[in-house]
This record gives structure tokens, C-alpha cells and sequence, in this order.
């Protein structure tokens, strides 16, 4: 994979990680300030948002793999794969969520996809 590709599939993977932490180990602290839910709410909705966070992590995951594969055809694959899924939580969360989901999620997996498909 090309250096740009893979400079944005770990931009990815880290916000994705940066998921994991807040929805699986800060919903009732830190989330508070990021998540623009009435306060009463993360407390009940914290196993919720943990098993979020933990598909989080496979998205993550997925996307670390794609990094370590030496072959360039099943690298690119495997990203395009993750990518999409990515994409597809992202416009999801910012059709029924926050539009702003659509920026700091969808966007970054769109210009990856396309980088891969047209680099």
C-alpha cells in the first residue's frame, strides 16, 4: 500500500481506538463531555455503549491487519473490507446520530476507499 493510504487507514485506526477507550471504559466520565445525551442517560446505556465500543474494536483491528499484510492485493482487500464497513457505521451514525458523525468517521474511510480503487 501506498504511504498516504496507509497514514489515513492509521488516522483511522486510531480514532477507532480513541472509540473503543471512551464507549468501553469512559462512557460515564469522559463520553459525557464528547456524546450530547442527557446526563441521566450513561449510566443505564453504559453496557450499551461497551458493546459498541467493542465493535469498535474489531473495526480497529481489521484495519491494523490490513496494515501487516505484505501481500499488496490481499492488503488492499482486506482494507477495502474494513473500510466499507467503517463507512457504512459512519453514514449510519450520521443519518440517525449527529452529521458530524459523516466528517470524523465516514469521510476519512470515503478518501481511503477511493485511494485504494484509484491509486
Amino acid at each position: 500500500m501506498n504511504f498516504l493510504l496507509s497514514l489515513i487507514i492509521a488516522l483511522i485506526i486510531v480514532l477507532h481506538i480513541y472509540f473503543v477507550w471512551l464507549e468501553m471504559f469512559a462512557w460515564t466520565t469522559r463520553a459525557r463531555k464528547v456524546f450530547p445525551l442527557p446526563k441521566d442517560l450513561f449510566e443505564p446505556t453504559k453496557s450499551m455503549a461497551a458493546n459498541q465500543g467493542l465493535y469498535n474494536g474489531f473495526l480497529a483491528a481489521g484495519l491494523i491487519w490490513s496494515l501487516l499484510i505484505t501481500n499488496i492485493e490481499w492488503a488492499e482487500n482486506i482494507a477495502l473490507f474494513f473500510l466499507a464497513c467503517v463507512l457504512v457505521a459512519g453514514v449510519y451514525g450520521g443519518l440517525t446520530v449527529s452529521k458530524r458523525i459523516l466528517t470524523v468517521q465516514a469521510f476519512p474511510a470515503l478518501v481511503a476507499i477511493l485511494i485504494v480503487l484509484f491509486a
